[in-house]
């Protein structure tokens, strides 16, 4: 049984919608990962599960119960913010305090309750600290722990490594997902960063264009990306795209770029003719091929543990490789060719951005 259900929900604000139809569940336990651009309505949906807000219409259930009737601080929901939200007149354990004082715990249940997401945190040290006292790595757990001690169901979580250091988004990376695990609730994990979402997600929802636009393992929204939009969130370097056209001949189903046939998998052949996006992963250029597509080498990037590099054909088509750090790596000037390798390689409708099947 899912712990958390969406069924066709819906927000707007006057004339303006959102959101409009939208469709989730959640299994208990579940890390999912809500990923889009600003202005998406990630915040929003946060906001309606947690009760803030109301829907226009639609349904949302936790624990197989429909809560549209039922107060926020009844829901059984955590929330971290990506501001932290801290109340600076209390001191760190005050704050991690609040949601259980809501509820009307007992004064003993209170302080062993925050003794235990403190120590899960490591912020038991500074918990008589108040807000401008603790660094933002110690606001961002206690924003966390806050969240997580009522041991809610659901927690709800909007992008809360955004305004922490470089570093510490990092370490926070590796440890969040042991500490969301440990705490056994639901998550809904807001963030921009597509390495966040690969690192934290059970699943990825892309919420784009008022919906979302895919729904799956990290895994396969990089490999396998439902349309052209999704496939230019997730990698850095972005994926390389071309326009061309699908073609058979004898030996194959094939595009052409900058005048040279190069063959794609025998599946695309049910397409011949279609107009279409060539995608291609930077990491899916092999420059080390003896034929192939002719191109330049116009500049070199090193990039710690990757290179990449900017090529150029004669057409004037521009597109990157990414090459291992231990790869010999050709000079600025040289001439090359390349190839793609299918696990990289992407054709997508012209027209809708959908990803064809090969």
């Amino acid at each position: 049984m899912s712990q958390l259900v969406i069924k066709s929900l819906s927000k707007a604000y006057g004339s303006f919608k959102v959101f409009d139809g939208l469709d989730l569940a959640a299994g208990a336990g579940e890390i999912v990962v809500i990923f889009g651009g600003s202005g998406t309505g990630k915040t929003i949906l946060l906001r309606l599960i947690a009760g803030v807000e109301e829907p226009t219409s639609g349904l949302i259930e936790i624990g197989g119960h429909d809560v549209a009737d039922i107060a926020p601080e009844h829901r059984g929901v955590g929330m971290a913010f990506q501001n932290f939200a801290l109340f600076p007149h209390m001191s760190a354990a005050e704050n991690i305090a609040t949601p259980l004082r809501a509820l009307g715990v007992d004064e003993g249940k209170v302080t062993a309750g925050v003794a235990r997401v403190a120590k899960l945190l490591k912020i038991d040290h500074v918990l008589n600290h108040s807000p401008r006292e603790l660094s933002n790595g110690q606001k961002q757990r206690t924003a966390l722990a806050r969240a997580l001690a009522a041991s809610p169901q659901i927690l709800l979580l909007d992008d809360p490594l955004r305004n922490v250091d470089a570093k510490l988004r990092f370490e926070m990376r590796l440890e969040l997902p042991r500490l969301l695990r440990q705490s056994g609730a639901t998550v809904l994990y807001v963030t921009q960063d597509y390495k966040e979402a690969m690192a934290l997600a059970d699943r990825i929802a892309v919420l784009a264009g008022g919906k979302f636009v895919q729904m799956a393992s990290p895994e396969d929204i990089y490999t396998r990306p439902a349309t052209l939009g999704v496939a230019r969130l997730f990698g850095d370097p972005s994926i390389n795209t071309a326009e061309t056209v699908i073609a058979v001949d004898d030996a194959g189903a094939h595009v052409t770029l900058s005048g040279t046939r190069l063959p794609v998998l025998a599946a695309y052949a049910a397409h011949a003719g279609r107009a279409v996006t060539l995608g291609v992963r930077p990491e899916a250029v092999d420059v080390g091929a003896p034929d192939g597509l002719a191109a330049e080498v116009v500049a070199v990037t090193p990039l710690n543990e990757r290179t990449v590099l900017l090529l150029q054909t004669s057409s004037g088509w521009e597109f990157l490789a990414s090459l291992p750090s231990s790869a010999s790596v050709p000079e600025a000037g040289s001439r090359l060719h390349a190839r793609f390798a299918d696990c990289g390689t992407h054709l997508f409708d012209r027209q809708t951005g959908e990803r064809l099947h090969g």
